[in-house]
């Protein structure tokens, strides 16, 4: 039997596996090895967090396969000079002959003291959890401050507005505007929706430090009861441990079929490959079903194809359960009807 591994459930994960079970051969045998036993769905953590949404809301079961064994251990190191994967908690190492490692992201802290220890995040699946524990352990008018104003913050701020409007939020942005990569309209619309529902905007943050009961911004100190960290991401730590050549952002370069030009039966998709476009579940989704496909055609002994180009669809964000905004057919859309796509696009992921 061919050993193929896939590291991570996520988007990228999930359209390998599926699109290698389209027309998998009898001798390939596979393993996914994810620290949860379902694919979770990370667009919607920050509804965990706020707590409108339960935790069966942002998951879906794993397909079920003869040929499919699945592995829920975190993973302590991915040794590919002997090709296996080591588990943590005392689990016989897995070989492979061919690795594709959709691993994700996870916090960016950017050397700040007190980042790590005294935050909470959307990153993963228990931390959303955690975060979601805190918030809504508040008693009323507790303070909340979301930091970084991009889309995952910007979702975060407004549906902890929308679950607690007893709570006063505060979001620190270190750009002039909230949604520095999206069209002027939508970075409007966003500021003032915030206005009209009592979130705070401070413009031009700079988060010196965080203490367990307060963020320090531009020598001005913030108490508070919750910090939610949204201030950028970096690639998994077990993929910047490898030793492969990476770009400036640490993520691992791959050639044009996803492969890592030195070893070339590791491919790696979404948050750890290096790529022209931005971490996202859509550009993760789409390098794995491109990956899958070169995989399958690899895996009958033919030439693969060289994967079509990435093109992505734009991107939607909520406003609580009723206004959001989004690139729309290349036109910036705001209100209803992206709440709408968005929505639409859920329900598509947990029916794939």
């Amino acid at each position: 039997m061919r050993e193929v591994v896939i590291l991570g459930g996520g988007y990228g994960g999930m359209n390998i596996l599926h699109g290698l079970l389209d027309d998998l051969s009898e001798d390939v045998h596979i393993t996914v090895i994810d620290r949860n036993p379902y694919h979770s769905l990370k667009t919607e953590f920050y509804t965990i967090a706020a707590g409108t949404e339960s935790d069966r809301h942002a998951r879906v079961d794993f397909p079920e396969h003869k040929q499919v064994d699945y592995v829920f251990y975190e993973i302590e190191k991915i040794d590919t000079e002997n090709e296996k994967v080591l588990i943590k908690g005392g689990v016989e190492a897995i070989p492979y002959d061919y690795l594709l490692i959709g691993l994700g992201c996870e916090d960016n802290y950017h050397g700040i003291e007190g980042a790590r220890e005294f935050t909470e995040s959307v990153q993963t699946f228990s931390k959303a959890r955690s975060a979601g524990y805190a918030i809504n352990n508040l008693k009323a008018y507790g303070k909340v401050t979301v930091v970084g104003a991009g889309l995952s913050g910007i979702e975060v701020a407004s549906e902890v507005r929308e679950s607690r409007p007893d709570l006063n939020i505060r979001l620190l942005d270190r750009g002039e505007t909230v949604l520095k990569a999206f069209d002027s309209k939508i970075q409007n619309y966003v500021e003032k929706w915030f206005k009209e529902n009592g979130v705070e905007v401070i413009h031009g943050a700079n988060v010196e430090y965080v203490e367990k009961d307060g963020v320090c911004n531009n020598g001005l100190c913030y108490i508070n009861d919750v910090t939610v960290w949204t201030a950028g991401v970096r690639p998994n730590y077990l993929v910047r441990e490898l030793p492969f050549e990476k770009d400036d952002q640490e993520k691992v370069i791959v050639n044009d079929f996803y492969q890592v030009p030195s070893h070339q039966n590791v491919y790696i998709v979404g948050d750890c490959a290096s790529s022209e476009h931005s971490p996202s579940a859509q550009l993760a989704g789409q390098q794995g079903e491109n990956a899958a496909e070169v995989l399958a055609s690899v895996l009958k002994g033919r030439v693969p194809e060289r994967p079509s180009h990435v093109k992505l669809k734009g991107a939607l964000g909520s406003l609580g359960k009723n206004d959001g905004f989004g690139n729309m057919l290349q036109k910036p859309m705001t209100g209803v009807l992206p709440r709408l796509a968005k929505s639409g696009v859920l329900w598509l992921s947990k029916r794939h």
